[in-house]
C-alpha cells in the first residue's frame, strides 16, 4: 500500500514539474520578446513592418497587414517601452507560477486554474473562427491543465481534510 502511494505521489509531482515548466516556457518567450521589443526603440518601425509584409507575400491594402502596417506608423518609443514592461510583468508572473508549481504550493495551483480559465473562452472563439491544429491545441493543452490542476486542488482538500496539511 506505502509503493502504490508513493508511486501516485511521484506521478502528481511529475505533472505538477511538466505544467511548471510550461508556464516556465511560456515566461520565457514572452521575456524573450520583450527584450525584442526594446531592440525595436529608435528604430524605423514603417521600414521593418513594410519589410516583413512583402516578406510574407501579403497584400498591404487586405485588412490585417493594413493594420499591422498602421500600428508599426503610429507606434512611438514610449509605447514599445510600455509593451516591453507589460511583457516582463507577464513574464514574471509565469515565473513566480512555475515556481510555485515546481514546489507544489497550493496558492499556485489556485493560481494555475484561474489563470488557466481566463484563456479557455478566448481559445474556444479563436477555435470556433479558424479551426485548426493550432487553436485546437491550445485549447486541449489548457484545458488539460486546468482539469489537472483542479483534480489536484479536491485532492489536497481531501487529503487536508484527512489531517495532512499542504502549505
Amino acid at each position: 500500500m506505502l509503493r502504490a502511494e508513493s508511486e501516485t505521489s511521484h506521478h502528481y509531482s511529475l505533472g505538477f514539474r511538466v505544467v511548471a515548466a510550461f508556464e516556465a516556457a511560456k515566461g520565457l518567450v514572452v521575456v524573450l520578446a520583450g527584450f525584442g521589443v526594446l531592440l525595436l526603440i529608435h528604430r524605423d518601425l514603417q521600414a521593418i513592418a513594410e519589410r516583413l509584409v512583402a516578406h510574407l507575400h501579403l497584400n498591404p491594402a487586405s485588412l490585417y497587414p493594413r493594420i499591422f502596417l498602421r500600428a508599426a506608423t503610429d507606434t512611438t518609443p514610449g509605447r514599445l517601452k510600455l509593451l516591453a514592461l507589460g511583457a516582463f510583468g507577464y513574464s514574471t508572473v509565469r515565473f513566480v507560477e512555475a515556481a510555485g508549481l515546481w514546489y507544489e504550493r497550493r496558492w499556485a495551483e489556485w493560481f494555475a486554474v484561474a489563470t488557466g480559465l481566463i484563456y479557455v473562452p478566448f481559445e474556444a472563439a479563436a477555435f470556433v473562427r479558424r479551426p485548426d491544429l493550432e487553436p485546437l491545441v491550445a485549447l486541449v493543452l489548457n484545458l488539460g491543465i486546468v482539469l489537472f490542476m483542479g483534480l489536484q486542488l479536491r485532492r489536497g482538500s481531501q487529503t487536508t481534510d484527512a489531517g495532512n496539511v499542504r502549505s
